[in-house]
């Protein structure tokens, strides 16, 4: 269901509050149940202004090429400025309004105990399609919708209260303003820090970063920000990549891309930025037979994996270590799965006995960035000073 039907849906179920409280409002002459109505009214425009809203947000023109995706928070602030004044009517109205008869009959009553049960089984279904489009303006429709059954419930207390001879009519129109003066400025806030450019929470910028720094052609992470316009989220990263062709390179970013937009939902636009490699460091990864450090004579099929990690000026050991091969025992395509997992492993170099040019792991690992070399040597020492 496309989101924009939600707008015509909270303007159906407006009018209909509207229609009922101003009919009881009128009979009852309660301040409570009439500023309840100026609150109806207040927000079915503020309904019509989430419509059109919704409808500009993904639009893009000359004038606006990257969209108008924060219409729909200049919508959310609009609708805490029209509460803002919904808030100031309802205390205005308790504070200086002379005194008057209110009247509560039972049908009164049921009705109020009608309009209260809408709003508030409406906003359950429209949070949860704001929530599932990332929708500011529908979330905050939907947390109006949840002060609306409040304060028509404090309204029912109001006309309860004159029954027994006890009115609380005024009291409750004052408890009213500070329920929605509070919501209001909840929904101000959140749309502020949009139109401000606030970043993005901490919890998505570190999924993104874990989902480039998975990718075997990076090398290294910079930076990572990002930003939230309406309902799309923008992203924006600096990295390192391994030495790779300019064609390999594209082809390394639109991955990442696609990776970070099936990770993260609602994500409008991931812009890469590729900086020099400035890592001091190259690891070698060499296939052993054993861990006494002989180089085995198969690539798939070795035992244990010695992965160096050297100083690029003078070739000095920073650290080593030899792991067992965790593809060592599977029947097929072993070659390649241990391929993908050195570039897990983030390797720069291999040297191997086995010559795999032109078969799958070579493709593997030249598409990560990876250089192959094949090594005469016998041991892991002599391997490593070849080079």
């Amino acid at each position: 269901m496309k989101i924009e039907r939600w707008g015509w849906y909270s303007i159906a179920v407006n009018v209909v509050l509207a229609l009922l409280h101003g009919l009881i409002a009128a009979v009852s002459g309660s301040l409570a149940v009439a500023a309840e109505l100026a609150h109806n009214v207040v927000d079915l425009l503020s309904a019509a202004a989430v419509l059109m809203g919704l409808k500009l947000a993904a639009r893009k023109s000359k004038a606006f090429p990257y969209g108008l995706y924060k219409v729909e928070n200049l919508v959310a602030a609009g609708l805490a400025g029209m509460v803002f004044v919904s808030a100031y009517e309802i205390a205005r109205e308790a504070l200086l309004a002379p005194p008057a008869q209110v009247r509560a009959d039972a049908w009164m009553l049921a009705l109020l105990f009608g309009t209260a049960a809408l709003p508030l089984a409406f906003s359950r279904f429209e949070l949860r399609a704001g929530q599932a489009a990332n929708s500011p303006a529908l979330i905050a429709d939907a947390r109006e919708y949840r002060v609306h059954a409040f304060t028509t419930g404090l309204a029912i207390v109001a006309l309860l209260s004159e029954r027994l001879r006890w009115p609380l009519d005024r009291f409750a129109a004052l408890v009213i303003v500070a329920a929605v003066v509070k919501t209001g400025w909840g929904l101000l806030r959140d749309a502020m820090r949009v139109l401000l450019d606030a970043s993005l929470d901490a919890e998505t910028l570190g999924r993104i970063r874990e989902v480039i720094e998975a990718d075997p052609a990076i090398s290294e992470i910079k930076w990572v920000t990002g930003r939230n316009a309406g309902r799309f989220r923008f992203v924006e990263a600096g990295v390192a990549l391994r030495a790779l062709p300019l064609g390999k390179a594209e082809g390394v970013i639109g991955r990442i891309e696609t990776n970070v937009r099936t990770a993260v939902p609602h994500v409008e636009r991931v812009l890469i930025h590729i900086e020099a490699q400035a890592s001091p460091y190259v690891r070698y990864a060499v296939p052993l037979a054993d861990r006494n450090g002989t180089v085995s004579r198969h690539f798939g099929e070795a035992t244990y994996f010695a992965l160096v990690t050297a100083h690029r000026a003078d070739g000095t050991i920073e650290d080593q270590r030899i792991l067992a091969n965790p593809h060592r025992d599977v029947e097929r395509a072993k070659g390649i799965r241990v391929a993908e997992w050195l570039a897990a492993q983030k390797v720069d170099v291999v040297l191997t006995h086995e010559d795999v040019s032109g078969k799958g792991p070579a493709f593997v690992l030249r598409d990560a960035g990876i250089e192959l070399r094949v090594t005469d040597r016998q041991t892991l020492g002599e391997a490593l000073t070849s080079v």
